[in-house]
């Protein structure tokens, strides 16, 4: 079996473009995990993708995850409320290691725990880490400044994700279709999915 999957490119040119969202209420607070964490980074991955099938990085070793992470131009920004973990996002700068031209910054990953969803986070944590994609190269001497700050997000996505990236400033400029193999969601752990 598989599925239809949409998966559309969006990005901004200047720092200008961002368009930020206004803080939630309560105690919602933004950390840069600066030590690299497979462990604590697997949890985010597979809390946060696992109900809408993000799969890619399940089979990887620890060792895999240490070397994605402890790369230079990398960052994990987890959103806190009340000193729970409700979201993250994963920088990489591009270029550094031949993948791309340099001045670029992905926005590799993003998203809410599904229990933290739908409270106004999401706008927060994007419009945090858009901001913090624009000023990388402060954070990290040699590298080069940001030029331009792109993401990808597809229909197996949440439903407003599109619209925040819109909202955020983001602008499309690739639109692929593609046939996936239908996966089942992995939950954050073997049978925790919520269908």
């Amino acid at each position: 079996m598989s599925i239809t999957v949409t998966t559309w490119s969006l990005e901004q040119r200047s720092p200008g473009d961002l368009l930020p969202a206004a803080a939630p209420e309560g105690d919602v607070r933004i950390v840069r995990a600066e030590v690299p964490s497979p462990e604590f980074s697997r949890f985010l991955y597979a809390s946060v993708g696992g109900d809408i099938r993000w799969i890619d990085r399940l089979p990887m070793t620890y060792a895999e995850w240490h070397k994605l992470l402890d790369r230079p131009g990398v960052e994990t920004w987890v959103a806190y409320e009340n000193g729970t973990p409700a979201g993250y996002v994963e920088l990489a700068a591009r270029g550094e290691q031949g993948d791309g031209p340099e001045g670029v910054v992905e926005i590799v990953y993003f998203g809410l725990l599904p229990a933290f969803r739908g409270r106004r986070i999401g706008g927060h944590l994007l419009s945090y880490a858009t901001a913090r994609a624009w000023d990388l190269a402060e954070r990290w001497p040699g590298l080069a400044p940001t030029e331009r700050v792109w993401l990808h997000t597809c229909s197996k996505d949440g439903e407003h994700a599109m619209d925040n990236y819109l909202r955020r400033g983001f602008t499309l400029f690739d639109t692929k279709v593609a046939q996936e193999p239908d996966a089942p969601n992995p939950g954050p752990w073997p049978g925790a999915a919520r269908d």
